[in-house]
């Protein structure tokens, strides 16, 4: 049975990747491009040659985001399907769909929208590269964090409901996962390196669309692992 949800999480990771790869293609693509821009323009004003491109804006948004969008899709898609075998019957009475878009949530949540409010998606043009390794780090160690609070107040979570009752007990798990993320985050090194004249606007939908397309990918993961397992369940 792991085998087979481990396999089942990959394939509807893949489509979830698809879907990702359209709506990055619709979203995202647009703000990279002026991000582009606004970057080209910056340099021809101090005189600099830009950077030459490894590989072609052009293969960069077709061949190279759909490749990526979906191999990331089947990983995510692999962890989320072992999460799910070893949390399916062991948190609450929770049936496969409910189980599945309750994963995604906090999944989204901790590996996602967390980090992001630390050290939010830049486009191009915007950072340093002599700061990269501290950025790098520190955005992965957020999440690590994250994770190890969401697990830790799930735990938590068992013992005050069965003291204080399922809703107080899970509104006391909720703020114990916030008081340890935003702690271990402030004392996190603060990173802003937004270039003179960048436009606000861009930065600003730039980063709602990181987000979204994360959102889809979770959404697209939760629900339809979800159905999948639920009709597949009862025939086990």
């Amino acid at each position: 049975m792991t085998r087979t949800l481990l396999l089942r999480g990959m394939l509807v990771g893949v489509v979830a990747g698809l879907l990702v790869f359209a709506f990055a293609r619709w979203i995202g693509e647009p703000q990279v491009e002026r991000a582009i821009a606004f970057e080209t323009a910056a340099d021809q004003a101090k005189g600099e040659a830009p950077e030459p491109e490894m590989v072609s804006r052009r293969v960069q948004k077709s061949a190279g985001l759909l490749t990526g969008a979906v191999v990331y899709g089947a990983a995510v898609g692999g962890l989320f399907g072992l999460v799910f075998a070893f949390a399916y019957g062991r948190i609450g009475g929770l049936g496969p769909r409910a189980l599945a878009a309750v994963l995604a949530g906090l999944g989204f949540v901790a590996i996602v929208l967390v980090p992001q409010l630390k050290y939010p998606a830049n486009p191009p043009a915007v950072g340093s590269a002599e700061t990269i390794g501290v950025r790098t780090g520190a955005y992965f160690l957020l999440i690590a964090v994250s994770i190890s609070a969401m697990v830790f107040s799930l735990q938590m979570r068992r013992r005050l409901a069965r003291r204080f009752g399922e809703w107080n007990g899970s509104l006391l798990a909720a703020g114990l996962f916030v008081v340890v993320v935003s702690g271990v985050a402030h004392f996190l090194p603060e990173v802003d390196e937004v270039p003179a004249g960048f436009p606000v606007t861009l930065m600003w939908k730039f980063r709602v669309a990181a987000v979204e397309i994360q959102a889809v990918l979770w959404g697209a993961l939760g629900l339809g692992f979800g159905w999948l397992t639920e009709r597949e369940l009862p025939r086990r």
